[in-house]
């Protein structure tokens, strides 16, 4: 029988204040390439101190905390990689995710000033920084959304078919992708990337290292201000609408409209919520980071996303779940 009286249980409180523990412990220990220096191999805290140059007493405490998290295991008085650090962490491998996690350690700091954004409406980290103007912040930013993008765009591919359709324009492409892997799986498809000039830089860089040149290219310009090419039979905008207002989204789905041809496909793919917009908790969170990192950013729901496609005359609009636990969602019409 429940007791309504009954004390509640503060440890969900104590999980939240110090929850931000646990990330600067695994932030700062990708931060100075340690799963890197223990890949394949197992070290003594002494000899991890003197590789790493740090002190030895505290580099023994981060070594247990990371043992604790199951970043590392410790064998008698060595540690090395967990499965899941040697697969994630270590640099130069495929599923490789330590610039994802280098990106979220450039916010650390940002995420401290979210009472100030709070009162300024504004965000505390200038989005300048990472696309273009900060060329470190920029590489962590880019080659954090590819490491991402390989997963979410993997998934995104196998739930549209793109039939023979023969061009894409992908609005906000950022590392390009998506553009990739929609072009291996495509090999009549040509796609052009349109992001800012100092994300392309990038890109066409991870165009080479994919081999996709012959297929996917960039379009250096602002997705706000630069014209649409117009022909495309698949117009992509992925991960951008949680940058943007409600009426800035409305009208990139109008120039999404204006570039396609008859029977063309539009697909938006983002981080949304439930109709109410307080579920699921990461998609929320997703929106206060978005508010801390965009000048409009935000999360919106895909219930907005069909509604504004609807008001633009698109048919067949449909809603899909990415595979758990990706909390992404697209949102896919056709134009008459």
């Amino acid at each position: 029988m429940n007791n309504k009286n009954a004390f509640p249980d503060p440890s969900k409180i104590m999980t939240l204040a110090t929850a931000y523990w646990d990330s600067q412990v695994f932030l700062t220990a990708n931060r100075i390439g340690l799963f890197k220096l223990l890949s394949n191999t197992a070290k003594t805290s002494e000899e991890i101190s003197s590789s790493l140059k740090t002190q030895p007493r505290p580099t023994s405490l981060l070594l247990n905390v990371c043992v604790a998290l199951d970043l590392l295991e410790k064998d008698q008085e060595k540690y090395k990689n967990t499965k899941m650090a040697e697969t994630f962490l270590v640099p130069g491998i495929p599923t490789f995710m330590g610039n994802a996690v280098s990106y979220s350690d450039d916010l650390y700091e940002t995420w401290g000033k979210l009472e100030q954004s709070l009162l300024e409406d504004k965000p505390m980290l200038a989005p300048e920084n990472y696309l273009g103007m900060d060329e470190e912040k920029t590489r962590h930013f880019v080659y954090g959304m590819h490491n991402r993008a390989l997963g979410t765009a993997s998934a995104l591919v196998n739930l549209v078919n793109l039939g023979d359709r023969k061009q894409m324009l992908d609005v906000g492409g950022g590392p390009s992708t998506y553009s990739c892997l929609f072009a291996e799986k495509y090999p009549q498809l040509q796609s052009k990337v349109l992001d800012l000039p100092g994300i392309t830089a990038h890109a066409d860089n991870i165009i080479l290292s994919m081999e996709k040149q012959a297929q996917v290219t960039t379009y250096p310009g602002d997705y706000h201000t630069t014209e649409f090419p117009v022909g495309n039979d698949v117009v992509l905008i992925s991960g951008v609408f949680h940058r943007e207002t409600s009426n800035d989204c409305k009208k990139l789905i109008q120039k999404a409209l204006a570039s396609l041809n008859d029977n063309g496909m539009l697909i938006i793919s983002d981080v949304f919520t439930d109709e109410g917009r307080t579920s699921p908790t990461f998609s929320t969170i997703f929106g206060i980071n978005m508010l801390l990192t965009a000048k409009n950013g935000g999360v919106h729901s895909d219930a907005d996303i069909i509604n504004w496609m609807t008001d633009a005359n698109f048919i067949n609009i449909e809603s899909k779940s990415f595979p758990e636990p990706m909390p992404h969602r697209l949102v896919l019409g056709h134009k008459k």
